[in-house]
């Protein structure tokens, strides 16, 4: 039994109560509908009003609150009404809240909760801007029955010197491909669609479709097979990371024959003339490349900008010698921050986020929010995503489903995970890894020149992790 599953039972005989609060996703449920659920199942334990009366400091570049008057959500609604605490917002912006979170602990202000995202981790532990959650597994509902079922595995690949700094609530974010079944239909290519569900969308399928589309170009017409951000997907297909983690040491694993495979597979397709660099917010509505890559977020406008174009979504293929199918994703997450005296608040708070995300009433409302189509102020439809697309994409963020993999290199500092100001000497490791062959940068001419400029720098940084 792997360690999150022997604190759960530890737990279990002193959990706090046993799965009566209710919450939903942000802004996706009415405040009579709120009031109406959490009057049927208010807690009345103790534990409820442990926290009662405490004011958590978010520090964040976006609020939790309500703004200009509109609903709470359904976890802050609980947090406030059924725990009796609330939280006060402290802005950032991005660019410097790693910087204002580690003057506000050092200057010994109030701040406890950050948002996770994917460079917090491990650097931010390392940094003593976080505090372990364990204590407060109890807090959270861990060992209730059903509360957080699914995800334990995934919390426990985030398992950090034996202790959990991350608690993942829910997956997110998905990374997808965008294509037009009509295109495909005309072009007589099979649905990649379909062949998901047959078990045949793999590596193989996907340079199959794009060489067959642009090789279908009209005379004098140019076709590209694939544009958007794949890089990071496919590498996560083959199921390796670039730094390996058992627990105690990080390991450099660039050398991994998978991870050569997938670097080489993005160099045939740039070879091949198949990608398109440009950046796109949408399918591209000239329809002269067939595959658009990004994260689901996208999708709603790619359905209103190809309005007759019967935009779907599928995963990304998957690598043929991969032995499941994993997922490249993101994790909603909040930590906890360093020196904070309120992590009991804090967790309750996670608590109402996993409440959302796990029960069903509100899988259903935040269902029929999704389903609501997005206009603009002269009635204009910005923005919809379909039943059938929906569907697809919680299925695709249902861990039984799909393996998510979770590469710590993301986390290790700007070194590894930096934009450097899109410059490729300056950039990070893991951003060139996940460019450099695909786009065709001439100072990584080949995937062995590319490999040996980055090892040196994935050397450093896990030394300086595993000291």
């Amino acid at each position: 039994m792997n360690g999150i599953k022997r604190l759960l039972s530890a737990v279990a005989a002193a959990a706090v109560f046993g799965g009566a609060a209710v919450s939903c996703e942000d802004g996706k449920t009415s405040e009579d509908s709120i009031a109406e659920i959490t009057s049927e199942t208010e807690p009345t334990t103790e534990a409820a009003a442990d926290v009662s009366g405490q004011t958590i400091v978010w520090l964040a570049d976006y609020d939790l609150n309500p703004a200009n008057g509109g609903p709470r959500s359904t976890a802050l609604s609980l947090f406030e009404d059924v725990y009796g605490a609330n939280v006060k917002y402290e802005f950032t912006s991005p660019s410097e809240k790693y910087d204002r979170l580690s003057e506000m602990i050092i200057s010994g202000e109030q701040v406890d909760m950050f948002p996770y995202e994917e460079g917090a981790f491990p650097n931010g532990a390392l940094n003593e801007q976080y505090a372990p959650l364990d204590p407060y597994f109890d807090s959270m509902g861990m060992a209730e029955e059903g509360l957080w079922d699914g995800m334990t595995d995934v919390i426990e690949k985030f398992g950090y010197n034996g202790q959990h700094y991350v608690v993942p609530y829910a997956l997110t974010d998905p990374q997808v491909i965008i294509y037009s079944r009509n295109i495909m239909s005309e072009q007589e290519l099979e649905d990649p669609y379909q062949l998901y569900l047959d078990g045949k969308w793999d590596w193989n399928k996907f340079m199959e479709l794009m060489e067959a589309f642009v090789a279908k170009a009209p005379e004098g017409e140019k076709r590209y097979g694939l544009c958007g951000s794949c890089g990071q997907a496919l590498l996560q297909s083959t199921g390796h990371t670039v730094v390996n983690y058992n627990g105690t040491e990080f390991a450099n694993n660039i050398s991994d024959p998978a991870i050569e495979k997938a670097e080489l597979f993005m160099q045939e397709i740039a070879s091949k003339g198949l990608y398109r660099s440009d950046w796109e917010n949408y399918y591209p509505t000239r329809h002269d490349t067939l595959f658009f890559a990004a994260g689901d977020w996208a999708l709603g406008e790619s359905n209103a900008m190809n309005p007759n174009s019967d935009i779907m979504a599928v995963p990304f293929p998957k690598a043929p010698d991969a032995d499941k199918e994993y997922l490249c994703c993101n994790y909603d997450a909040k930590m906890l921050v360093r020196n904070s005296t309120k992590g009991a608040a804090v967790a309750a708070y996670i608590k109402c986020e996993r409440i959302a995300a796990a029960q069903e009433e509100y899988k259903k409302a935040a269902k029929q929010a999704a389903l609501a189509e997005i206009k603009t102020a002269g009635g204009k439809t910005k923005s919809f995503v379909t039943e059938e697309q929906y569907d697809v994409l919680q299925s695709l963020l249902d861990p039984s489903e799909r393996t998510p993999l979770i590469d710590f290199g993301y986390g290790m500092g700007a070194r590894m995970y930096g934009e450097g100001d899109y410059n490729y000497e300056t950039s990070g490791v893991m951003n060139k890894l996940t460019q450099a062959l695909l786009e065709g940068e001439p100072a990584a001419d080949s995937w062995e020149t590319l490999r040996d400029s980055c090892s040196g720098v994935i050397d450093e940084e896990v030394g300086r992790f595993n000291s």
